[in-house]
């Protein structure tokens, strides 16, 4: 369960991001995040990773308060949460596989349990054979999978994705979006933060509305029509 209580961000006097924003989202639970540009949406996803804090309220994870955990205890939140960007946030210098690999690392994973779990993953999100393939070799479609991989090989409770359709032709975003509905029915919470109204209105999921830092519409007929 996550659980915003009365949230503002305020950047400054006159920037306020969000404006007492209150949401639960239940474990497994499917949901668009939508509204224009400087809605909140970003924002919103970012002080759920404890990236930034909120100027007032309360945001519990599994009834833990995740705006007051010490910092040593951000990277433990953090391995519940997968995250992918809308511009992959790839490393140039490294191969699809050495991306992928570098999660498990930070988590003190040895080298065949690795390369195991590496290989599956890739081959799941249909992408094993770019493994030893640069970031710059790949197509947008084969970026976004291997961020994709990236964020759910260390198997996240959450998955949030910002964006992550919004530079793929119509074709290649319906991929990436089967694909999260495929890491959905694992039982993986997704929240998505999209402008995009053709795939938020096809797939009928709870749609969760904002506009200028509130919420100004939740509905679970999964309709787009700010």
């Amino acid at each position: 369960m996550i659980k915003f209580e009365n949230v503002s961000k305020k950047f400054s006097s006159s920037i306020i991001a969000l404006d007492d924003i209150n949401l639960e989202i239940s474990q497994g639970e499917f949901i668009f995040l939508v509204g224009p540009s400087g809605a909140g949406k970003s924002t919103l996803l970012r002080i759920l990773t404890r990236e930034i804090t909120p100027t007032s309220g309360q945001v519990s994870l599994d009834k833990v308060d995740i705006t007051k955990i010490k910092e040593s205890e951000v990277f433990k939140l953090r391995r519940k949460i997968g995250f992918v960007f809308q511009d992959f946030k790839l490393l140039d210098d490294r191969t699809v596989f050495e991306n992928v690999a570098l999660t498990l690392e930070a988590l003190g994973k040895d080298d065949d349990e690795i390369r195991k779990q590496v290989e599956h993953t890739l081959k799941l999100v249909e992408i094993w054979d770019r493994r030893n393939l640069f970031p710059r070799q790949l197509s947008g479609g084969e970026a976004q999978r291997t961020a994709m991989a990236r964020a759910i090989i260390g198997k996240p409770e959450i998955l949030l994705a910002d964006e992550p359709t919004g530079d793929l032709d119509p074709k290649t975003a319906w991929g990436v979006i089967q694909l999260l509905n495929e890491i959905n029915s694992w039982g993986t919470t997704v929240l998505m933060a999209t402008h995009n109204s053709e795939i938020v209105n096809s797939l009928k999921r709870r749609v969760v509305t904002l506009k200028g830092g509130k919420i100004i519409k939740d509905s679970k007929e999964g309709k787009y029509d700010l």
